[in-house]
């Protein structure tokens, strides 16, 4: 994450850690890690049904590290992009990574119920959703969606790793969420297995400038699920992940930054500010949207 935030970031104005926004997060549940402790205020299970909160994937955990880690256990090296927010999570995925897209509209169903119980202003859903055969179900998805963003949150979805042909978006990155490619700048630029190489892609001549936005997602080292305490000595806290999946928190943790900065902006003005703050990689639109995330512009 220091790698990222030397990056991306450049100088985050002092006092800005996401304090006081909520992030929704659906995924494959959290885990109680020392560095997101208190970050916690809602959860609900729609695979197995359980009362206390859990994640017997790990993914989760990894994308609310990035979300909001305080880095404790690394005295600050791998904390997250917001370490003030709060979050609400929903898992929707099993211990394989795996959904029904019944629980995932479940998911976003109980977001809409509660969000103004819990402030939500971001929906964060690092699952890429590939190409369904029934297509009627994926429509269901993007309305959904679309609807989450009419009240207001911003939705941050990602590409998906299914690249990197054309129109290899994931199936409800084409709608009004902000969708969230990869590329990582010069780090590991000849590291056959940069996700940069496998991020999705929008379609060739579009309207629209799909994916949104692109930011790094290549070796993200975040919150390991399977950390284990020993007396006074912490093993395997943090875990290193790659893909669209950790690209999209980046994100969604600088969104956090801007809706505490500017608390009254509106889901459509962080999206039109993170848009047109991104740097220019130069590279065709639906590899980069409009460019790569640009914290410190965002926020200037």
């Amino acid at each position: 994450m220091q790698r990222v935030r030397d990056l991306i970031a450049g100088n985050v104005p002092d006092g800005l850690d996401g304090s006081g926004v909520t992030v929704a997060v659906l995924d494959t549940g959290i885990g109680m890690h020392p560095d997101l402790q208190g970050r916690l205020v809602c959860f609900r299970d729609f695979v197995g049904h359980r009362t206390l909160p859990y994640d017997d994937s790990g993914h989760g955990t990894h994308v609310c590290g990035i979300l909001c880690g305080s880095g404790k256990l690394s005295g600050g090296r791998y904390r997250g992009m917001a370490p003030g927010m709060r979050l609400v999570v929903g898992k929707v995925l099993d211990r394989k990574g795996d959904g029904r897209t019944e629980a995932m509209l479940e998911g976003m169903e109980w977001v809409l119920k509660i969000r103004e119980e819990y402030r939500i202003r971001i929906l964060n859903i690092s699952v890429g959703i590939g190409t369904m055969e029934e297509v009627e179900k994926e429509s269901i998805l993007r309305d959904k969606v679309d609807e989450i963003w009419e009240k207001g949150i911003l939705v941050v979805c990602a590409a998906g790793n299914k690249g990197p042909g054309d129109g290899t978006l994931s199936a409800v990155g084409g709608g009004r969420a902000l969708t969230i490619g990869c590329h990582d700048g010069r780090y590991a630029l000849h590291h056959p297995g940069r996700c940069e190489l496998y991020s999705g892609r929008g379609a060739v001549g579009g309207f629209f400038r799909k994916p949104d936005l692109v930011a790094p997602g290549t070796d993200i080292v975040s919150c390991s699920v399977n950390y284990r305490k020993t007396g006074h000595i912490i093993r395997n806290a943090y875990v290193t992940k790659s893909g669209t999946s950790m690209a999209t928190p980046i994100v969604s943790g600088a969104a956090a930054l801007a809706f505490q900065k500017y608390s009254d902006m509106t889901n459509i003005e962080c999206k039109r500010k993170l848009q047109y703050t991104a740097t220019d990689l130069g590279l065709p639109w639906n590899r980069q949207g409009w460019g790569m995330l640009n914290v410190e512009g965002m926020l200037g």
